[in-house]
């Protein structure tokens, strides 16, 4: 059984831009989609070049049961135009290392143009973690900021 703790926070635009620009960080691009929610959630993404399946559980504090698996790309792509809910999430994400632990920052374009959020998955609920300059309020526990939630509601219709 997979289980995901996550942390998620806004991003600063402009420290975050200088951050990535002085070491060159560079993002994956990544669109995704929903087949259904419900007791579970289903998401179809295309990360890079690759297809994947995620099924994920309802989240209870800040864990959640997470399954993922690499499927064929031609295939994300057709369940993705014919049979997730549109808009799409798109985004590029970056990675950033620090102490150990890799936070995952992604920049949306599209309905969610503006938005900036970094996530961290922690070992434990109560891990600690040292917050880089460009992390601003904590939103972990703010459905809206959650990509399911995104792709029904999208942050240019806040």
């Amino acid at each position: 059984m997979a289980v995901e703790i996550e942390r998620k926070f806004l991003v600063d635009h402009e420290q975050w831009a200088e951050f990535k620009q002085a070491n060159g960080i560079q993002g994956k691009a990544f669109r995704q989609g929903y087949l259904s929610e419900g007791q579970a959630t289903v998401r179809i993404r295309i990360k890079g070049e690759k297809g994947i399946i995620t099924v994920k559980g309802k989240t209870v504090g800040l864990s959640r049961l997470e399954f993922e698996y690499e499927i064929p790309t031609d295939d994300a792509e057709q369940m993705l135009d014919e049979l997730c809910a549109k808009p799409l999430v798109d985004k590029h994400r970056y990675l950033v290392e620090q102490d150990g632990l890799t936070w995952e920052v992604d920049e949306f374009h599209g309905e969610n143009q503006g938005l900036i959020v970094a996530e961290i998955e922690l070992a434990s609920e109560d891990a600690t973690y040292t917050k880089p300059a460009w992390i601003t309020e904590e939103v972990s526990h703010d459905q809206r900021y959650f990509n399911v939630n995104l792709a029904k509601h999208p942050f240019s219709r806040w």
